[in-house]
């Protein structure tokens, strides 16, 4: 029997699927909307789809890989684990010190968020590493005791143990872990120096805390789940996406659930990727609409920029994760009424539960779904081919208020919700790139996500971008990248070298030691030797800088180890990325080297291609339907199945394009040709 690959991708308001068989690369795609309660009843609803009468059957499972929102949603709700916090002799006040930067500039009210773990909760242990890395104070064995006796006491469900420069020696560290382990067994326990080895102090304990928060939410979740796939889909493994951008096992999902922060969208970036190296094009822009929020990401050469310093429910987290900016705006995103009297759209969503007033479930807000229905563009027989009815009166009901508050007819503002909507994501897309020196009319909008071709082309307008791509199954994008996503794990080692001649043994022994663990990670994965990649940067800095610029050495998959390029090609690599970055140069200053990285990656067997299937017979548009493109006045539009839709085919706006699990439309003035993958190529006419 053909053993295949299943990609499930659960988002706020719908969980995708996406499986590949591993004979013959053929696809099931499915949908259907999200359980938030338990994600993994939607999880499980739909493998007895994928398995049932017409399925392959649960022993072909081959491997299960997941995108997951377990963990950003537990930190938006406050829903983790009851905290402790064991750190060095008078630092128990640093998680609220942090960098003294006000979380909004322009607001003197706005506080930071409380720290996870209240004072009373924090304890101090009498113990120091130097900031070369020796021991000064090396805590006894009753003083350990001591401490875990209060954590206990406390109640805490999960510690976090963060103590000074343990990046730099975690011996104390790890006397503490063991004793925990000994005489606290049931708790869980984060350790600096393994979630987040690397100088800057306040940020290695925030992502410490924050995964420690994690571990006992996202540790029930997976046994759970594991639980119940044990019985759907016995000798499936399991792999979490990581917000980098490739999948770790569950075993390290479990050690590192603020790894999955952005695991989602992180694999939507895969697969736009892929998508866009099939079409041939290197420079995109991603547009990931779906019910709560839209993610963008700028991919420049074929590759996602990573970001190191993000923030996560206003926590900040120093990890590596995909440079992705996300918003709340999608298509359940809720019209309300500012102080001022104007009108906003989003963050608050109505999400799966109870949905816009349109899914019938009880909503009773106007969202941008709603908004849709009403201008025609959106079916009125419903989504996921039908399954999921919509009503066009409740819709009309939600926006009746608002028509009347603002004096509008109820389509004007309906289309007023759209504007705002959109500019919300124009605006996101501004931040990554003209914000950072890139021209977004240099790139291609990729639109994706269950909203994302609903207004591609608006979005597109509104920053001169001409093109526009619609993958073949863009709603269900997210879960086809985790298809084509590698196992992967970063490894980083702190250490301050001068660049000058002289410190290439330095460099490399720095580099063994990172590549020794990289190979400890392949073997624990049992990844072939031939599926192994490694890859190598440095973060940079002129001496007395504040901030490093990470440089990249490509490839390092050698059985040798790291072979790196001499002091003076590193400096040059440095002063082209400063230039790059700050718009100068300046070779007399001295450069050091801070943190050395290595990303271990190991790629899983791949599905062959599939073989294309027979070209449709074209013919003319099954209904037409009345679709507002502007406020006042309904173009008469005609509505396409994308799988009538031939590789070849071109058409002419205004148009709609319908498929299980997005909807396209076609502004008057745009040309879109299908090309050889079955993507829309969308010539986006100008303003």
């Amino acid at each position: 029997m053909a053993r295949f690959t299943l990609g499930v991708d659960v988002g706020g308001t719908f969980t995708d699927f996406h499986a590949v068989s591993a004979a013959d690369g053929t696809r099931w795609r499915h949908k259907l909307p999200s359980t938030p309660d338990n994600p993994a009843d939607a999880i499980l609803a739909g493998l007895d789809v994928l398995l049932g009468e017409d399925g392959p059957g649960a022993e072909a499972v081959a491997w299960l890989e997941h995108g997951t929102t377990v963990a950003t949603n537990a930190l938006l709700q406050g829903r983790g684990a009851t905290l402790a916090l064991i750190t060095t002799a008078g630092f128990r006040d640093l998680l609220e010190i942090g960098r003294q930067v006000r979380p909004h500039m322009y607001d003197l009210q706005k506080d930071p968020p409380r720290p996870l773990v209240p004072r009373h909760r924090r304890f101090e242990l009498a113990e120091r590493v130097s900031s070369e890395g020796r021991i000064l104070n090396s805590p006894s064995e009753a003083e350990i005791d001591e401490i875990i006796d209060r954590v206990v006491a406390s109640g805490a469900e999960a510690v976090a143990v963060c103590f000074l420069f343990a990046f730099l020696n975690p011996e104390n560290e790890a006397r503490v872990r063991d004793r925990l382990a000994e005489r606290a067994p049931d708790l869980f326990v984060s350790l600096s120096h393994e979630v987040h080895p690397e100088f800057r102090e306040f940020e290695r304990f925030s992502t410490t805390v924050l995964n420690a928060y994690l571990q006992p939410v996202m540790a029930r979740y997976l046994d759970s789940l594991e639980d119940r796939l044990a019985a759907a889909a016995p000798g499936a493994p399991l792999d979490v996406n990581q917000s980098s951008g490739g999948l770790m096992s569950v075993t390290r999902a479990r050690r590192f659930p603020v790894r999955t922060a952005l695991s989602g969208p992180a694999a939507g970036v895969v697969g736009a990727v892929e998508v866009a190296r099939g079409a041939g094009r290197e420079n995109i822009i991603t547009l990931d609409m779906g019910g709560t929020s839209a993610d963008v990401c700028l991919v420049q050469g074929g590759q996602a920029q990573l970001a190191f310093d993000r923030e996560v429910a206003e926590f900040p987290v120093r990890l590596a994760m995909l440079d992705i900016n996300t918003i709340g705006a999608g298509g359940g995103s809720i019209l309300w009424f500012d102080a001022d009297g104007l009108a906003k759209v989003g963050p608050e969503s109505a999400g799966a539960d109870p949905g816009p007033a349109c899914y019938g479930r009880g909503g009773t807000a106007a969202t941008v779904s709603d908004a849709n229905l009403l201008l025609g563009r959106l079916p009125a027989g419903g989504l996921l081919g039908g399954r999921m009815p919509l009503d066009v009166a409740l819709a009309r009901a939600a926006f009746a208020p608002v028509a009347e508050h603002l004096g509008y007819s109820v389509e004007r503002a309906a289309h007023g919700v759209i504007e705002i909507a959109v500019a919300n994501m124009v605006r996101a897309i501004r931040a990554i790139s003209v914000e950072r020196g890139h021209d977004p009319r240099e790139f291609s909008l990729m639109a994706f996500g269950g909203a994302g071709p609903l207004h591609a082309s608006d979005v597109a307008r509104a920053l001169a971008i001409t093109e526009i791509i619609v993958p073949a199954a863009p709603g269900i994008l997210c879960a086809a990248g985790l298809l084509a996503s590698d196992l992967k794990e970063d490894f980083v080692a702190t250490a301050r070298i001068r660049l000058e001649p002289g410190a290439e043994d330095a460099l490399a022994r720095t580099f063994e030691g990172l590549h020794e663990a990289a190979r400890a990670w392949f073997r624990a994965e049992d990844v072939a030797p031939d599926a192994r990649r490694v890859d190598a940067a440095l973060d940079m800095r002129h001496v007395g800088q504040n901030f490093e610029l990470r440089i990249d050495l490509g490839d390092q998959s050698t059985t040798e180890g790291v072979s790196l390029p001499d002091t003076a090609a590193l400096a040059e690599l440095f002063l082209r990325a400063h230039e790059t970055q700050y718009g100068y140069r300046s070779a007399d200053d001295a450069i050091e080297i801070v943190n050395f990285r290595l990303t271990a990656r190991g790629r899983p067997p791949r599905a062959p291609d599939p073989v294309a299937p027979p070209h449709p017979e074209t013919s003319a548009p099954a209904t037409y339907r009345p679709v507002y493109f502007e406020a006042e006045a309904a173009v008469d539009t005609p509505v396409h199945g994308r799988d009538r839709l031939a590789p070849g085919q071109r058409l002419d706006g205004p148009a709609v394009i319908e498929q299980l699990d997005t909807t396209t439309v076609l502004f008057p003035g745009d040309r879109l040709r299908v090309d050889e993958a079955s993507n829309l190529i969308i010539e986006v006419a100008p303003l």
